[in-house]
């Protein structure tokens, strides 16, 4: 999940879909990333306004008025306080990595056009 759905509910969503379709929340795996790091996902303080009090640990200071978001450390947070069997983080950074991922910031940073897409698998056995 991008910031979006991690921040809507997108992943509690989907494990209670999941468990619907007969998954045990200590049987699930999952795997964060690869994605955006958080010393290169730079924000506003517009942005961090978005979130509750208690999220704001996922915030480090940037540059002035900036602030860099965690977002590998925000969905694993989620992700384990549902108490799933596995939660890893991969620290894989797509924005630091041009040879292997596409990166709509990274692209937007260098004034390139953002062809690239990436996607993200759930899925059940």
């Amino acid at each position: 999940a991008g910031w979006r759905g991690a921040h809507s509910g997108v992943l509690e969503a989907t494990v209670r879909k999941m468990e619907a379709l007969g998954a045990v929340r200590a049987n699930i795996a999952a795997a964060i990333g690869p994605a955006i790091a958080q010393e290169n996902y730079e924000v506003g303080q517009d942005f961090i306004d978005r979130f509750d009090e208690g999220w704001q640990r996922f915030f480090i200071p940037g540059a002035a008025g900036k602030w860099h978001f965690d977002l590998p450390g925000f969905v694993g947070w989620r992700l384990a306080a549902m108490q799933l069997g596995t939660v890893e983080v991969l620290g894989i950074d797509t924005y630091a990595n041009d040879a292997r991922f596409h990166s709509y910031r990274r692209a937007t940073h260098r004034g390139e056009p953002a062809y690239g897409r990436q996607y993200s698998l759930i899925g059940i056995r």
